[in-house]
């Protein structure tokens, strides 16, 4: 399973012309990309797939958020795909869906 992990920005610095920040992720600290959220600012939660922030949630948010997939028993999951571990036998990345077979 790929999640979307809401975690909070620490810091932000240009790298060779794209924005980047350093996120935690409930003491899992990532670089993460933040092109798309050009608003972000340090201390801001955003939810991030594969290494992208892709949106500006309230800490409110985020904290339910995480609490939820705690409960569910997925938050340990996210957080291995976040640190590239890849928990059993599953793959740390997402996997593509099987190609539909040729039509005759």
């Amino acid at each position: 399973m790929c999640l979307a992990v809401p975690g909070r920005i620490e810091s932000i610095r240009e790298d060779q012309g794209t924005r980047m920040g350093k996120v935690n992720f409930g003491g899992v600290v990532r670089d993460v990309c933040l092109a798309y959220v050009p608003e972000a600012l340090v201390g801001d939660y955003t939810i991030v797939h594969v290494g992208f922030a892709l949106s500006r949630i309230d800490e409110a948010l985020a904290l339910e958020t995480l609490r939820t997939f705690a409960e569910m028993g997925i938050l340990e999951e996210g957080l291995a795909e976040i640190r590239g571990e890849a928990p059993g036998d599953e793959p740390a990345v997402c996997p593509l869906p099987p190609a539909e077979a040729p039509r005759r």
